[in-house]
């Protein structure tokens, strides 16, 4: 009679199990990270009756470690897809967009050459050029606010992935002490522990080991540990050792100095997401701008110089742009820093959209140079390294040091990165445009890149050279003091190379070829003779429009066009890699539910069945009752 009881009483605790646990999943539908449970039952060997074996988990590591790397992919993309529409947005907008205000100002100028005294063609030169200034402005504004903004979502990012490994080192603890004391972990550690893991995963992407198939150690892709065990590793926001106003992350060693972990090995996720965009996108877009914006800039000037104003006076500089930067590596030894950084305009067709590390090598060395957005070196014959005087020459930039660096010194250089912040129009007197011509040149003479510096021709000589297939140059009037490549020059004892770049009295160009055997060419220049209705300055500030002045290669218009194209391509390609794995991410996210998700109608269903489990078993032990007083009763 007894084992009637114990049979009827086992399945009374199997089916409250049972329906403990299908409540506990109703309950649970809408909780993130939960985990179906079943309730596993078996039969008793010791006795009749049942047992609960188990209330297992329905969890699937392999799904689940799946799912995170799909959503650490999404959750970057989805990131670098908000941050690049908002420039795609800005460098597209057909109103104000660049490419229309520039257009307007060369169109100012066409008006400017059909009346270069009038007043009104002259203010609407100057109020186009402020307009566009200031966009110019506006834009390196705009794109500096997101490189401040990416570095406060780096710091936070940083933070809330600090707390998430803290915790996740914590519940290794908790579970393991849950095991110790049941044998068993509590299934909610279980679900938290997890949860937590996929949330990381999409702050960036990391990689999961279970040691011992039971605690979980995280770490980053290249083996950088966060999580070991019961111990957890911070992550630092700190700044770059190579720009300070940029945040990178960083770790402490055991010494308690900040590492700079390199900006690639931060992947997947927001934080993943946020530092491709600023390597790939916002650092060229930035130089980009800051390109056009120095190359319209130096080219604008330099024809502006050859012209003449309303006062009979010589063009200045029409613009002003800001100066390339540099930066020391704090581990350098030598102790030498870049006293200034400028513009060489006469190699102005070698400036890129790009930043540079400059490396120093042994003492007498050359150093060398490497971009950063391709990571090639600058071929040796573009570089110009005087070790006497401490300049460094590349890539149409000139640095200054205050010494001689040391044996493995590195410093930062960025040419163009800031340079549009100071973009601004000098002139704000009409009669200051120099619309006439100011210098007056002719000749067979093989020469490019003329021009003329500030208070050129002071004497008002008229100048005439000759120059023979030997090299040998002759200059009328004699005396007149000559430089060649920035150097002192003498005609009666040198002889001039093709490639060369001469100046006499603030007039210089650069001698492409020499002539022909048995030939002399000639080249004769000084002040043109101009009055108020000369226009030929202004036809050729107009017509720099359609010259090849951005990296030697292409026009304004042309290099803006192609930085749109290229931020919409770019844009188009992350929109269709992020339609195509949120696909994935949905299909990994339905296999996993269909594992472990809450099916309200399969637990309604279950709650019946448990229910009429639990009613058989009490009628079981009912029965047992009636047969056991109907037994005492036949004894009376």
């Amino acid at each position: 009679m007894s084992t009637i009881f114990s049979v009827g009483l086992s399945g009374l605790n199997a089916a409250q199990n049972a329906l403990n646990t299908t409540s506990n999943n109703i309950s649970n539908v809408y909780t993130p990270g939960y985990n179906r449970e079943l309730t596993i039952l078996g039969q008793n060997r010791a006795d009749a009756g049942v047992q609960v074996n188990d209330i297992q988990r329905q969890f699937d590591q392999y799904v689940a470690s799946q799912l995170n790397a799909a959503t650490s992919s999404s959750s970057a993309l989805k990131t670098y897809e908000n941050q690049i529409s908002q420039i795609d947005n800005l460098l597209a907008d057909r109103d104000a967009g660049l490419a229309p205000l520039m257009q307007k100002f060369f169109s100012s100028l066409e008006d400017l050459a059909g009346a270069p005294s009038d007043p009104a063609a002259r203010q609407g030169v100057l109020g186009t050029a402020a307009t566009m200034t200031a966009q110019f402005r506006a834009f390196d504004g705009y794109l500096q606010d997101m490189q401040e903004g990416i570095n406060g979502q780096i710091a936070d990012e940083i933070t809330q992935i600090n707390n998430t490994t803290e915790q996740l080192a914590t519940l290794n603890r908790e579970i393991a002490l849950a095991r110790a004391r049941s044998g068993n972990a509590p299934n909610s550690l279980l679900n938290q522990r997890d949860q937590l893991v996929a949330e990381l995963n999409e702050r960036m992407d990391v990689r999961l080991e279970i040691q011992d198939g039971k605690s979980y150690n995280i770490s980053l892709p290249n083996g950088q540990p966060l999580v070991s065990g019961t111990n957890h590793y911070r992550l630092e926001a700190i700044d770059s050792p190579s720009d300070p106003q940029r945040t990178v992350v960083g770790y402490k060693d055991s010494g308690g100095n900040d590492v700079a972990l390199p900006e690639d090995t931060i992947k997947g996720g927001a934080l993943g997401g946020m530092m491709t965009f600023r390597a790939e996108t916002l650092d060229k877009t930035q130089n980009q701008i800051g390109q056009l914006a120095v190359s319209l800039t130096a080219g604008f000037n330099e024809q502006h110089r050859l012209g003449v104003d309303l006062n009979g006076d010589q063009g200045g500089d029409f613009f002003d742009i800001g100066q390339p930067k540099a930066y020391s590596r704090d581990n350098n030894t030598g102790g030498v820093d870049v006293m200034s950084a400028s513009f060489d305009i006469a190699n102005l067709d070698q400036l890129r959209a790009t930043d540079y590390t400059v490396r120093f090598g042994a003492p007498g060395d050359p150093p060398q140079v490497i971009r950063k957005d391709n990571g090639q070196a600058v071929p040796s014959d573009e570089i110009e390294w005087d070790n006497g005087t401490s300049t460094l020459g590349f890539g149409g930039i000139t640095l200054q040091f205050s010494g001689t660096p040391a044996n493995g010194d590195r410093y930062e250089v960025q040419p163009v990165r800031r340079v549009a912040a100071g973009m601004e129009s000098n002139l704000s007197d009409l009669d200051k445009i120099a619309a006439g011509r100011f210098v007056h040149s002719e000749g067979d003479m093989a020469i490019g890149s003329l021009r003329a510096q500030d208070g050129a021709l002071t004497n008002g000589s008229a100048y005439s050279l000759e120059l023979d297939e030997n090299g040998s140059l002759a200059v009328i009037p004699g005396g007149s003091p000559v430089t060649r490549n920035g150097e002192p020059f003498d005609p009666a004892t040198e002889t001039v190379d093709a490639g060369d770049t001469l100046e006499v009295d603030g007039i210089s160009f650069k001698v492409t070829a020499l002539p022909g055997a048995g030939e002399t060419a000639s080249f004769d220049f000084g002040i043109a003779s101009s009055g108020t209705g000369d226009n030929r300055n202004a036809l050729a500030l107009q017509n720099l429009q359609s010259e090849a002045l951005v990296a030697g290669r292409s026009s304004f218009s042309q290099a803006y066009a192609g930085m749109v194209s290229d931020v919409g391509n770019r844009t188009n390609i992350v929109k269709v890699n992020l339609d195509a794995r949120q696909g994935l991410t949905d299909q990994l996210k339905a296999v996993q539910q269909s594992e472990s998700g809450v099916n309200l109608d399969e637990e309604a269903a279950n709650l019946i069945r448990y229910q009429q489990f639990y009613m058989a078993n009490a009628r079981v032990i009912d029965t047992a009752s009636t047969v056991f007083d109907t037994i005492l009763g036949l004894r009376n």
